[in-house]
C-alpha cells in the first residue's frame, strides 16, 4: 500500500558503538565526515555524511557478533576509481571485503565496495554516477 509519501533520500543511521571515541575517529579521520552536533546527556554525537546523516551512540549494554543492530548501510561517494577507495582503505588499516563490484542502490547501478568499521558494522561505499 503507498501513503502520502515518498521515501527520497537515507536520512540517518544511527550506530550503537562500544567505543565511541575510536568509531568516530573513524567516521571523521578516515571517510571525512564532519560533526554536525552533540546532544551530551544522551552521548549522541552526529556526522553529517552529505545529505544524510550518521548518529553515534554509546552501547547501554554488550552485544556479541549475531546481535548487529544493523545489516550494512551504504553512503554514496564521490570518486574517480572505487579500486583507489579500496586500496586507501586498506592503507589506512580498514578491512575491505572483496573487491569493487556494480551494485544498484538509491541513484542506481554504480560500483562499490563493502569495508567494516571499528564496531563490525558492514558500510557500503557507492560511487555516484557520472554525468
Amino acid at each position: 500500500m503507498l501513503g502520502p509519501f515518498k521515501v527520497a533520500e537515507l536520512d540517518h543511521v544511527v550506530l550503537r558503538c562500544r567505543d565511541q571515541e575510536r568509531a568516530y575517529d573513524f567516521y571523521t579521520r578516515t571517510l571525512g565526515l564532519v560533526e554536525e552536533r552533540r546532544i551530551d546527556a544522551i552521548g549522541l554525537i552526529q556526522l553529517r555524511a552529505g545529505s544524510s546523516m550518521v548518529d553515534l551512540v554509546p552501547a547501554k549494554q554488550p552485544r556479541n557478533d549475531d546481535s548487529r543492530n544493523v545489516d550494512h548501510f551504504c553512503l554514496g561517494v564521490d570518486a574517480a576509481s572505487m579500486a583507489e577507495v579500496a586500496d586507501f582503505m586498506r592503507e589506512h588499516s580498514v578491512d575491505v571485503i572483496g573487491e569493487p563490484v556494480e551494485r544498484y542502490g538509491a541513484r542506481g547501478m554504480g560500483l562499490s565496495i563493502y569495508i567494516r568499521d571499528p564496531e563490525g558494522n558492514i558500510v557500503e561505499l557507492k560511487q555516484a554516477p557520472r554525468g
